[in-house]
């Protein structure tokens, strides 16, 4: 395998009125029998742009859904990631902001040939529901970080 991409990624925790939030879920095409796994909007950061732009700009290639950068929260959330994906080791560092929403039908206008290919389906998940599935669900402490921000007023 060959060595791995490291990268910065800006991710949306997309909040709708009930205080759920949207989730892809995703598998590896290089990998079938690996599994599937749900995860949040978001993606790299492309040069010069910053954390903040590449949200809106990923939300909008992932959802159709068009925000100010003002209207993003946060940075609410950091991690570090290892995983491969269609025969590609990255190794990202994630960082995760707010957004909130209606009703909103996802329209996936801008997602890439790759994303076509390893993005399954899509849902609006409540904390209750990450704490009771035994599926796959990264970040694994979403649970958690959405009750207090629920909590705290990003439930519209």
């Amino acid at each position: 395998m060959s060595p791995a991409v490291d990268r910065r990624a800006a991710r949306v925790l997309l909040l709708d009125d009930a205080g759920r939030v949207l989730l892809f879920l995703g598998h590896d095409p290089a990998r079938p029998d690996a599994g599937s796994w749900w995860f949040t909007i978001g993606g790299g950061i492309d040069e010069g742009e910053t954390p903040r732009a590449a949200a809106v700009r990923e939300l909008f290639e992932e959802t159709g859904l068009r925000i100010d950068a003002g209207s993003l929260s946060g940075p609410v959330h950091r991690e570090f990631a290892e995983f491969s994906l269609a025969g590609t080791r990255y190794r990202q560092d994630n960082e995760f902001f707010v957004a909130r929403v209606g009703a909103h039908e996802v329209v996936t206008v801008g997602f890439t040939d790759l994303e076509e290919q390893f993005v399954l389906d899509h849902r609006w998940w409540s904390p209750a529901d990450l704490r009771a599935t035994s599926d796959t669900v990264y970040p694994a402490c979403l649970p958690d970080l959405l009750e207090p921000l629920l909590a705290a007023g990003e439930r519209g």
